[in-house]
């Protein structure tokens, strides 16, 4: 991924108003972030547990979309499993993640969710750069095609946001 500026980021949401984007907290570390490896920026609103965040580049332009987390089932010990990278997480480690769907259809309340790696790190999962209490499953896919698999339910992710 290209490394994005705050400005970047704050334009790229698609389904927020100019006024809530202007209003969102974007990392401080953006110049630390390791782009090589990632395929989408990803971060939880310090401010609120239920609010999340996620830019990637999608049709050839950085695209934000604003997520919220359910509470529902939040001390439930019970192993899930990332739909976007499929990295399995004990209690807690996977949420999910509504977004709003873009335009009039989320202004009407329509959304999509997902169940996603609850600190939004999937790229860093994928090539082994971060790991679970639970490791990742034995795949013979090599890392390149596990990236892109997780690319393209990324993508299928978005397109369904709008």
């Amino acid at each position: 991924m290209s490394p994005l500026t705050e400005q970047e980021i704050r334009a790229s949401f698609v389904n927020c108003s100019k006024g809530e984007a202007k209003r969102l907290n974007v990392p401080r570390d953006l110049a630390d972030q390791p782009w090589d490896d990632l395929d989408f920026l990803g971060w939880r609103d310090p401010q609120s547990r239920t609010r999340g965040y996620l830019v990637a580049e999608h049709d050839g332009a950085p695209y934000g979309v604003v997520l919220r987390a359910s509470d529902a089932g939040g001390n439930v010990p019970r192993k899930n499993l990332c739909s976007l990278c499929l990295t399995p997480h004990s209690a807690g480690g996977v949420a999910l993640l509504v977004a709003p769907r873009a335009g009039k259809s989320g202004q009407n309340g329509n959304s999509v969710g997902t169940y996603i790696c609850a600190d939004l790190q999937c790229s860093l999962y994928v090539r082994g750069r971060k790991k679970t209490d639970m490791g990742r499953l034995p795949e013979s896919l090599p890392m390149e095609q596990q990236v892109e698999r997780l690319q393209a339910n990324l993508g299928a992710f978005l397109a369904r946001v709008g």
